[in-house]
């Protein structure tokens, strides 16, 4: 079967089963093409819990399909490879940080989006890389334990230098091993470029760059500024993704190490298969861990 196939055959096969398909930026761009809605894993949580359909297949990876769940207790959440981790997210566990916490009582403990269920079922609000500055800043409390990505939280840190802030080592590793001397030979190269990057990068590089955002917050940036070429320091499929939006711009790869091996786990195969329910796992959660865990969430609402 061709792509174009495929892809007839998985909007075919949705439309008959009920099914809404969900697709995080870092897919592949024919995985997109079929989805009812793309963006941020935050904003596809609530899009599963919005959608009209009894039937959810996120196409990202596994914390991205808990947080569905968490958010739409009642639906069927599929995950199309059940490979697709991020390691990020398995870093730090319950075990872990209820120790820390013992050693920092007095702390509010903020969990990036990018965590396990089980995790954020002992934290006090949730974050993502686009509210995290804006929701610590109005946190009654000014002492902030933020996991697990160290980067994130140092970027968050030295906006609100007001509050005290504990960071342990963790992050994203796809965007930590970028560096400056990638930063110096992508600006060498394309000296006409803005440099956009990801606060999950390091500080380094962060202080280097033109733009500092969450996936969506380069995207925008991108596509609405005046400028017309471009250096992404995030996953490289944004990449992609901005080149057909907006052709008439040139993008390029800050540097080749900016792939993610979970993210590029699921194909349209996948996708495929679990449409038509012969592959692909049902993320399942207790009635405990989703009422615990959702109340992080739920705080990170109230506060964003």
């Amino acid at each position: 079967m061709t792509i174009s196939e495929i892809q007839s055959e998985i909007i075919k096969l949705k439309k008959e089963k009920d099914i809404c398909i969900l697709a995080h930026s870092y897919q592949a761009r024919e995985i997109l093409e079929v989805a009812d809605y793309t963006g941020d894993s935050y904003k596809l949580s609530v899009d599963a819990s919005k959608a009209p359909n009894n039937n959810i297949i996120m196409s990202g990876v596994r914390f991205m399909a808990e947080t569905c769940k968490i958010l739409a207790p009642q639906k069927h959440i599929y995950l199309p490879n059940p490979g697709a981790g991020c390691s990020m997210a398995d870093q730090m566990d319950k075990q872990l940080i209820s120790q820390i916490k013992k050693m920092y009582p007095d702390y509010t403990v903020v969990a990036y989006i990018n965590t396990t269920a089980d995790l954020k079922t002992i934290c006090d609000v949730c974050v993502t890389s686009s509210s995290a500055v804006e929701i610590c800043k109005k946190i009654d409390n000014d002492n902030i334990l933020f996991i697990p990505d160290c980067n994130l939280g140092d970027y968050v840190a030295k906006q609100i230098p007001e509050k005290n802030f504990k960071l342990l080592s963790g992050g994203c590793p796809i965007h930590a091993c970028v560096n400056t001397d990638d930063v110096k030979k992508a600006k060498e190269l394309y000296p006409n470029a803005e440099l956009l990057v990801h606060p999950e990068c390091t500080p380094d590089v962060v202080a280097l760059a033109d733009y500092v955002g969450s996936t969506s917050g380069i995207m925008d940036y991108a596509v609405k500024s005046d400028k017309k070429e471009f250096i992404i320091g995030t996953e490289i499929s944004i990449s992609e993704h901005l080149q057909y939006m907006c052709p008439d711009k040139k993008f390029h790869y800050l540097t080749l190490k900016l792939i993610c091996p979970n993210m590029k786990a699921t194909t349209l195969v996948d996708l495929y298969n679990c449409v038509k329910g012969v592959a692909g796992e049902e993320i399942l959660l207790d009635d405990k861990t989703i009422t615990d865990a959702k109340k992080c969430i739920d705080e990170m609402i109230r506060l964003g």
